[in-house]
């Protein structure tokens, strides 16, 4: 199977490995991918939101199957194109994909599938930004309607912080705050079969202690020691199939990486999002767990044959990823700062601990910094306590000049 992945970050770095290390792959391709994905796959320049762009690609190269990981492609609807030239597509629609682009579309859709989730307001006005916020108090919960790369959300006891950003959206949905703690669930879908994957937990806030402000994610871990093993059959059942037969129901069935959000409230479980693609950084956690081959996986999502699908094996290891980001993340990161030590990380650590790239680019024999997120430091192990240490072992041999990177993923979960 020849496959082709869209896009360039650590999530797309984790699928290719994956998609490396299954023997159904004989060629594997990434556009435009980035310095670390260059030693699995062979990178393409291309601009990742022009469907017909993409569509050629996928077509000059013979490829069996096109993955595409980012969601901004999505929402432009480049999986549709692919698919338009016969071309199998692991990725929702344009239309399927407003999931992800409108906040308003997904409370829209969880109201017709019946799905538990916070109440919630849509505000276009002044005047009903106030309403909302007054409705429901501190902790107050912005988010901006279309996609704003994980960082379009505000959650902050300060209503003036709150209506600030609220007044910078066109469109904005304002809910209630879900206490509880939050988990991330993918299910692969092919539309009516839904197949979930392992749970994982993301840590959105830049600083140690869930201080800072929110981040497209610093870190993340498998499995979850502390949930309830019921809980993705309890799912499953009350979200992520009720979901896609709702879209299936209105004609725009969902095809793809159905991402669900959580919140594991004093209520029960709660959606907070849905996002229309796989979820960075807990892909790079999730994937490391895998035992199932991967690309006969997502090629059955994208025919529609994923009835024909075994359930997914795990490996029962743990696994943790710290992200190296950049000076000054999640604000404008610097670019263009050295990166050392990756020989070190892949001569000491493998194969139990390795570096995945998001942010990189080569310059000339040097690997240097190219975006906010600049690494994803994955580790696995027996248990999550012996994968953090790994992790961060890691992590101490990487240099990135003004770097940060959070010193407590997992931490409370590893009982350390």
């Amino acid at each position: 199977m020849k496959v082709l992945v869209i896009g360039g970050g650590a999530r797309e770095h984790a699928l290719c490995r994956s998609l490396s290390l299954d023997p159904d792959v004989t060629a594997l391709h990434c556009a435009p991918g980035n310095a670390g994905i260059a030693e699995v796959a062979e990178l393409h320049p291309v601009d990742a939101l022009d469907g017909a762009a993409v569509a050629g690609l996928a077509g000059e190269l013979a490829a069996d199957l096109v993955v595409i990981g980012p969601e901004a492609p999505l929402v432009a609807g480049v999986a549709d194109a692919v698919r338009a030239v016969g071309i199998p597509c692991f990725g929702p629609s344009k239309e399927a994909a407003r999931l992800e682009g409108s906040k308003a579309f997904a409370k829209d859709v969880m109201a017709g599938a019946g799905v538990p989730t916070a109440r919630s307001y849509v505000c276009t006005t002044p005047e009903e930004i106030d309403t909302a916020l007054d409705a429901f108090g501190a902790p107050y919960v912005v988010k901006d309607d279309g996609l704003a790369a994980g960082k379009g959300v505000v959650v902050t006891d300060d209503v003036e912080q709150a209506r600030a950003h609220a007044r910078s959206c066109e469109r904005v949905v304002i809910e209630e705050f879900l206490d509880g703690p939050e988990v991330s669930l993918f299910a692969i879908t092919d539309g009516t079969t839904v197949l979930p994957l392992t749970p994982a937990q993301d840590f959105k806030r830049a600083l140690d202690g869930d201080q800072g402000p929110n981040t497209g994610g610093m870190g993340a871990y498998s499995p979850l020691p502390w949930a309830d093993p019921k809980l993705v059959d309890e799912v499953l059942e009350t979200v992520l199939q009720p979901t896609v037969d709702e879209l299936r129901r209105r004609g725009t069935p969902f095809s793809g990486l159905l991402y669900a959000g959580l919140a594991i409230t004093s209520r029960g479980v709660r959606v907070i999002e849905f996002n229309a693609r796989f979820g960075d950084p807990e892909t790079q956690v999730v994937l490391a767990r895998l035992r199932t081959p991967l690309a006969r996986v997502l090629l059955h999502a994208a025919e529609g044959t994923l009835d024909s699908e075994p359930p997914l094996t795990w490996h029962d290891s743990a696994a943790v990823t710290v992200v190296i980001a950049s000076h000054n993340y999640p604000g404008t990161p610097r670019t263009g700062d050295a990166i050392t030590g990756l020989e070190e990380v892949a001569e000491l650590d493998a194969p139990h601990a390795y570096v995945l790239h998001a942010g990189t680019r080569r310059d000339g024999d040097a690997v240097v910094s190219a975006g906010g997120r600049v690494l994803s430091v994955t580790a696995t192990g027996e248990d999550l306590a012996e994968a953090r240490d790994r992790a961060y072992a890691a992590v101490g041999r990487v240099g990135l000049d003004g770097s940060q990177h959070r010193t407590d993923i997992a931490r409370t979960a590893a009982g350390s």
